[in-house]
């Protein structure tokens, strides 16, 4: 699987047949070729950004493989999920790049299970060149319309920090995004952006690489704020970072690696060797859900706006409305339960476990009680195995803790829905 993602000036002349090209920032105007967030460069003229070379090319790496993952069908691959993938990026200073092939393929397959090869060549847009000016904020937090990005951005606002809110735009979470915003920082404190990868052709759902549009965003937000080094807050709780596979069946990149811990590190690796003065921040890595509802810093606000939050993994297959029987809806059901009885109002497809269809997809409950019991069979390290080989000895005690911690609260959850 081939795809090619440059300015619409550099594409070839001809185009292979085996190959899908993008091109970035505006239409090509040729038959096959998508284009990746058109009109964006322009428009980030017009609102004052001008990053330098080191930023703007690691958003253009960031859009193209977030492209590359779109544009290749897993069902198409051998194995009906893992591809091999062959991505040429047309960059405004590539010679910067080169030499970092190798490392940013292995962070790419720890996110989405692929094999990648990667190529870096001129022909990448230049940076945009608006006419700059300071801004009042100190950090960058993402706000995805989920729970832990609210109890993150409310806990930095309320800890006298000034975050810039950085939202992906994700069709109905988009208005409660600015919602969010507005309440913790004021409608000025929020920047929402889109891929816009638009392209002829099946396109592949699993989209395991869109959170890299997140973090370029989050990188370009933060090339406006002063200071040596720019902290960019990534609200996620701990378990959900680490995200263990609840039965052996769902290894490797079956189970999201968006903010697991390796891979941020090894993006702050290239962040840090490419120049680029960000520092991305996992504030609650060793934190449950619950514990950070229980802790937050404005108990008022976030019980004000917490059943507002999606946390739903099939949100849009049910129409907006929570399933309330995936992993992510269980994980959130498990952490409202331990914040406070009676404070869960969310409106679930299913608001018992154990009385929920199964017919729509895998059954996750069944799944989680199976961990929960082979934790309590067998113990905690034969259910994690090999899921904490990453991290150092000074820190896997912590992630074992909060991994623990946090199938406690999907057990709760489990138990009064009489599953266990």
């Amino acid at each position: 699987m081939k795809v090619l993602c440059t300015s619409a000036d550099s594409l070839p002349a001809s185009m292979r047949p085996d190959e899908q090209a993008f091109a970035f920032f505006r239409t090509a105007g040729r038959e096959g070729v998508g284009n990746i967030a058109n009109k964006w460069r322009s428009q980030l003229k017009r609102k004052g950004f001008a990053p330098d070379s080191v930023t703007w090319d690691f958003v253009q790496f960031c859009l193209a493989a977030c492209a590359a993952d779109l544009a290749c069908p897993r069902e198409n691959s051998a194995d009906g999920w893992t591809r091999v993938i062959e991505l040429t990026i047309g960059l405004h200073e590539p010679m910067r790049w080169v030499g970092f092939e190798e490392h940013l393929a292995k962070m790419l397959k720890l996110l989405t299970g692929d094999y990648w090869t990667l190529h870096f060549v001129a022909g990448g847009e230049a940076p945009p060149t608006g006419k700059v000016t300071s801004l009042p904020h100190d950090c960058v937090c993402l706000l995805s319309g989920g729970l832990d990005s609210l109890v993150g951005g409310i806990d930095l606002v309320s800890g006298g920090r000034r975050p810039v809110f950085v939202s992906q735009l994700a069709h109905d979470d988009s208005v409660k995004q600015g919602k969010f915003a507005n309440r913790l920082g004021g409608a000025s404190a929020h920047w929402q952006w889109s891929h816009g990868i638009n392209f002829a052709g099946q396109r592949e759902p699993s989209t395991r690489a869109r959170s890299l549009a997140f973090y370029a965003f989050a990188v370009l937000a933060a090339s406006r704020i002063e200071g040596e080094r720019v902290q960019v807050f990534v609200p996620e709780n701990g378990f959900i970072c680490i995200n263990p596979p609840l039965v052996p069946g769902r290894v490797s990149s079956l189970s999201t690696k968006t903010t697991h811990p390796q891979f941020i590190a090894m993006m702050q690796y290239l962040l840090d060797e490419l120049g680029c003065r960000v520092v991305l921040e996992l504030p609650y890595r060793f934190k449950t859900k619950g514990q950070m509802l229980q802790e937050c810093r404005d108990q008022s606000l976030l019980q004000g706006l917490a059943c507002e939050t999606t946390s739903c993994g099939r949100f849009r297959t049910y129409n907006r409305k929570h399933c309330g029987r995936c992993v992510p809806c269980m994980i959130r059901k498990g952490a409202f339960h331990a914040w406070g009885p009676n404070r869960d109002a969310t409106v679930y497809v299913h608001d018992s476990l154990a009385a929920s269809d199964k017919s729509s997809g895998p059954d996750d409950a069944m799944a989680a009680a199976l961990a929960v019991l082979t934790m309590e069979e067998r113990g905690l390290d034969r259910f994690l195995g090999a899921t904490l080989a990453f991290a150092g000895p000074d820190e896997r005690a912590l992630y074992r803790q909060v991994l623990s911690d946090g199938l406690v609260e999907i057990e709760a959850v489990l138990r009064r829905d009489g599953v266990l």
